[in-house]
């Protein structure tokens, strides 16, 4: 069972998710990868998402910017909670891959997970200090044989250099069956956040009821009509902020975590002060809140 909408309000104004509201997304940053997630962590963000998928991401200059923050004394290595992922060949560069995509799928992981201890290292000298906090499946694999092949390979690296397993771009059947077979349970699932799959309603319930943390991304790109609608507009007017802050609130009211991968510092700024006078603005009308985040939430969760 979902928690009620007054029981996640209370969460929104209380609970401690309010300090590290948004998961700062590193997807498509390119050569500016460094200088991006550098500003993002002076202006709070303490989660980051990256990948080792040389096309899309780039691993090594997360792992520059974050080891030159903690040398300075910016943040330390326990402030920051850093995951990546596993990318099978599918969605690699053929010509760009952290492994050799015709080694057997063992070699492809054990390759790839260190590559990404090496390249997130907190400092140049690794140490027995280099953990991720969590790695995720990229996608599931062509099989659910090969799938659950990969979770067990990697759930050897949990507890010590990898904290947590995730699953992104997942199905409910595959995660369920991951759920049921492994050792070390699903801690995260990252999907998009769209009406195409009714935003993930029977998903997100299990995710609910087995304790594991649903991720969103596309919660802006996707939802063009939300961003549009009259009651975003009358809370954006209301708290004065942008719509996408008031988008993001909601979604975050609904316990899920939400991947911001903006690349303006001013959207940075703006993003994260405008969750705070959200917040602010829902401790003092906290039974209007409720009421709207619960339309929220019989929205999403009977979209079809």
């Amino acid at each position: 069972m979902y928690q009620s909408a007054k029981a996640v309000s209370r969460l929104l104004v209380n609970g401690p998710s309010w300090e590290l509201p948004f998961l700062y997304g590193t997807a498509w940053k390119a050569t500016r990868t460094k200088e991006l997630v550098t500003t993002a962590v002076n202006k709070g963000f303490r989660k980051i998402d990256t990948a080792a998928q040389p096309r899309h991401y780039q691993e090594a200059l997360v792992g520059e910017a974050l080891r030159d923050l903690f040398k300075d004394g910016v943040v330390t290595r326990e402030e920051i909670y850093l995951q990546t992922k596993f990318t099978t060949p599918a969605g690699q560069d053929p010509d760009n891959m952290p492994y050799d995509a015709s080694a057997p799928l063992d070699t492809q992981i054990h390759t790839s997970v260190a590559s990404s201890l090496h390249n997130l290292r907190p400092r140049n000298d690794p140490g027995e200090d280099t953990y991720i906090n969590c790695l995720l499946l990229h996608s599931p694999l062509p099989t659910i044989e090969q799938t659950l092949q990969a979770w067990k390979l990697l759930e050897s690296y949990v507890p010590h250099k990898i904290k947590a397993l995730g699953i992104s771009n997942t199905t409910l059947e595959v995660l369920q069956t991951i759920h049921e077979t492994s050792v070390i349970k699903p801690s995260v699932v990252q999907n998009r956040f769209y009406s195409q799959t009714h935003y993930d309603s029977p998903l997100r319930s299990f995710c609910n009821q087995h304790g594991i943390t649903y991720q969103s991304f596309w919660t802006l790109t996707g939802n063009p009509h939300l961003l549009q609608s009259e009651f975003i507009s009358k809370i954006a007017n209301s708290v004065g902020v942008s719509a996408s802050v008031v988008l993001y609130a909601l979604v975050m009211d609904q316990g899920i975590v939400v991947l911001n991968g903006t690349t303006s510092t001013e959207h940075m700024e703006m993003d994260m002060e405008g969750i705070v006078r959200v917040r602010e603005w829902a401790k003092a009308h906290e039974q209007e809140w409720s009421r709207i985040s619960d339309a929220f939430k019989k929205f999403i969760d009977g979209h079809t």
